[in-house]
């Protein structure tokens, strides 16, 4: 036999018993994923893990014919959220809201099929989710330029910092905020959830309303970001501090306030000029353009609309409104 049939022989023979894999120092294959429930409680989701066991969905997230996609929240994430609803600890809140609450709350970061990250850039802006809200799915807006964001209810937006880890049933996408779901928490505390709204609540807090606006309702608030404060604290030339100390301040945010449920759908169907009654008495009105024009001639935008709460609504405006002197 010549040298190169020989070459050529052995060298076949090698990649026959590579390709059957047969070498003693080939590593192991990897273990195969576990369920959406093991995995998450596998990579640390303590906080996820201890809400959808109290909440109920454990099977559900165990179950070999699903096929779901979860967002999951770090606990860093529920850490923030429970802070801002007032609570010492993810544990805390965890073991404070009931079960029925929780599952919404999660239900809500769930879709109901597969969708690696690719899927995701690829698809629709919006996305159903397993949360029913009054009568149908409840959304998240996804932006995919960059990354992959999502925006929740009351408009935080969350960030995907680690997409496709696999479930034997399922994908799972790592978030660094927990999503708020419409009808779940009350008017004060979803704009808790919302740090563009934390001299509102400041404020809310210090005129002792956080009960009142936290009960029954409903109620529909128009409700200044920070960047609004700010421009009236200038306008005004005032502080804070002094804003605070205002024996105005209950009476100025009850004028953001009116009784009912009003959604944007509402307010766009009153005649133009309306004229709106708020909770402090006196009005404010809606022009064709639904700009607002206060007590005192000034104006303010509607930002964002239909933030819905559980007693209530609340719509984004860009300036403070203030009662007539």
């Amino acid at each position: 036999m010549k040298p190169w049939i020989r070459w050529l022989a052995a060298l076949g023979a090698v990649t026959v018993l590579a390709a059957c894999g047969g070498g003693d120092d080939d590593p192991p294959p990897p273990p195969a994923p576990g369920t959406l429930a093991q995995e998450a409680s596998a990579r640390g989701f303590t906080a996820l893990v201890a809400a959808a066991d109290k909440a109920g969905l454990v099977g559900a997230l165990s179950s070999a014919s699903s096929s779901l996609t979860v967002f999951a929240p770090t606990d860093a994430a529920f850490a923030t959220l429970a802070s801002r609803l007032g609570f010492s600890s993810a544990t805390a809140m965890v073991n404070a809201l009931d079960a029925a609450t929780l599952s919404k709350i999660l239900q809500y970061h769930v879709l109901p099929t597969r969708q690696q990250a690719s899927d995701l850039s690829a698809g629709a802006a919006t996305r159903d989710t397993l949360y029913e809200f009054e009568g149908a799915a409840a959304t998240l807006a996804l932006s995919t330029t960059g990354g992959v964001r999502i925006t929740d209810e009351v408009l935080n937006q969350a960030t995907v910092t680690a997409a496709d880890v696999p479930a034997s049933n399922g994908v799972i996408h790592v978030i660094d905020r927990v999503l708020v779901p419409p009808g779940v928490l009350s008017v004060v505390q979803m704009a808790q959830a919302n740090p563009s709204f934390s001299v509102l609540v400041q404020a809310v807090t210090t005129a002792n309303l956080a009960g009142t606006l936290g009960g029954a309702g409903p109620f529909t608030v128009f409700a200044p970001t920070d960047t609004a404060f700010a421009a009236t604290l200038n306008e005004l030339s005032l502080t804070a501090a002094q804003l605070l100390a205002s024996p105005d301040l209950a009476a100025i945010l009850t004028y953001h306030v009116v009784a009912g449920d009003l959604r944007a759908a509402d307010v766009a169907a009153l005649p133009k000029p309306a004229a709106v009654t708020t909770v402090q008495g006196g009005t404010f009105t809606v022009d064709a353009a639904l700009a607002i024009t206060d007590g005192r001639s000034r104006t303010a935008n509607l930002a964002g609309t239909d933030i819905v709460a559980s007693n209530g609504v609340i719509h984004v405006i860009d300036n403070v409104i203030l009662p007539a002197p």
